[in-house]
């Protein structure tokens, strides 16, 4: 596991995926069989790993990743690192003969997203990339929505994802200062737009073109040693996406916006039969039926609460953590052969519509996306 001494390799992979997994005894496998993952932690910080280690009982850790890479008893090879340090270390995992999971982007580019993909079919090595929004509980009570026909036609999707991340002066920032460089790797699209790919492509169809315009609304931020520093990289973006059957996805990105909604990131879906808003835990809907008819009147004021007319959908399922759930998921195509289609390819597909995305923004028009291959 190569990167977990950042927030999101050691909160959601190390602790609630993996460490959980083998704190509630293993994997139990279709056969049976109960496998026990015990992860080697890689790193640059000696200090950091030892401590994760000792707080956590983990026996191995490294800061050589071809070490790691040499130990025969790890078949999967794990990456949460930044992005710019990704790809080489895949490929090197890849020459090693390990099967790979890894965050994205899983590349800088989408010529070193597909060649990842290629490597790894030439040597015969599964992959897979985290898709962890699909299984948000929100998400997950959509999809089902959709698979049980609620919507009728699908018309639109409306998405709102982001929240105020302070500059850093008379507040801490909530996220690393390399964000906001483009330099570093940062910005939203290049984070965002990979997200914003697989959800619109596994619940309503794989994005046909996008329109986009990316921003940086805050120019000046600070690092984590007090210092000022340009951001050069887009803090906001504010995307069309056009999908199979007319269907128009708009959902908007941003670190610079005050947070007047339910939860974090929500997405509403009108159709011709009802209509949902869905977020990371929460889904309500509005069936046709059951639909007010108000009126527009700007000299009186309203009457009704729209909120209160909507239905909860409950939850009808034991929701897990969303990464662990496809981490197990993953565990169980390289244990058992069981199917995982987020692999190297789905993931090129992100890096391709955030990439597209930028280049909408900079030439300021509509942009086809074309279908990819290795």
């Amino acid at each position: 596991m190569n990167g977990v001494t950042g927030r999101m390799g050691y909160r959601q992979h190390l602790v609630r995926s993996i460490l959980a997994i083998r704190d509630a005894g293993g994997l139990q496998l279709a056969d049976g069989r109960r496998v026990v993952p015990e992860p080697i932690l890689v790193g640059r910080n000696e200090r950091k790993l030892a401590d994760l280690a000792a707080q956590h009982g983990i026996e191995r850790w490294t800061t050589d990743l071809d070490e790691a890479l040499r130990d025969d008893s790890a078949p999967i090879y794990f990456d949460a690192q930044v992005t710019q340090a990704r790809e080489k270390s895949i490929k090197a995992a890849i020459a090693a003969g390990k099967h790979i999971y890894t965050e994205k982007p899983t590349a800088e580019s989408l010529e070193g997203a597909l060649e990842l993909a290629r490597l790894a079919a030439e040597a015969g090595v599964k992959n897979g990339v985290v898709h962890d929004k699909l299984y948000l509980p929100g998400l997950v009570k959509l999809k089902r929505l959709i698979d049980g026909g609620f919507f009728g036609q699908i018309l639109s999707v409306r998405g709102e994802f982001g929240y105020w991340v302070f500059e850093g002066d008379w507040q801490e920032a909530q996220r690393p200062s390399w964000n906001y460089r483009k330099e570093d790797g940062g910005g939203i699209v290049v984070d965002m737009f990979c997200h914003w790919s697989y959800v619109l492509e596994n619940l309503f169809g794989r994005p046909e073109a996008v329109t986009a315009k990316a921003v940086t609304h805050i120019p000046t931020r600070i690092d984590e040693h007090g210092q000022p520093y340009p951001a050069t990289a887009d803090d906001a973006a504010y995307g069309i996406f056009e999908l199979p059957g007319g269907v128009i996805a708009q959902i908007n990105s941003s670190w610079a916006v005050r947070v007047y909604r339910d939860e974090l990131v929500e997405f509403q879906v009108d159709g011709t039969e009802g209509s949902a808003v869905a977020g990371l835990r929460e889904c309500k809907i509005q069936h046709r039926a059951t639909t007010p008819k108000p009126v527009w009147n700007p000299d009186l004021p309203v009457t009704e609460r729209f909120r209160d007319q909507w239905q909860v959908v409950p939850d009808n399922a034991d929701l897990d953590n969303g990464f662990r759930a496809q981490w197990e998921q993953f565990l169980r195509h390289v244990l058992e052969d069981a199917p995982h289609a987020y692999d190297f390819l789905a993931g090129a597909r992100g890096v391709q519509v955030a990439e597209l995305g930028l280049q909408s923004s900079a030439e300021g028009r509509r942009i086809e996306i074309p279908e990819v291959t290795v």
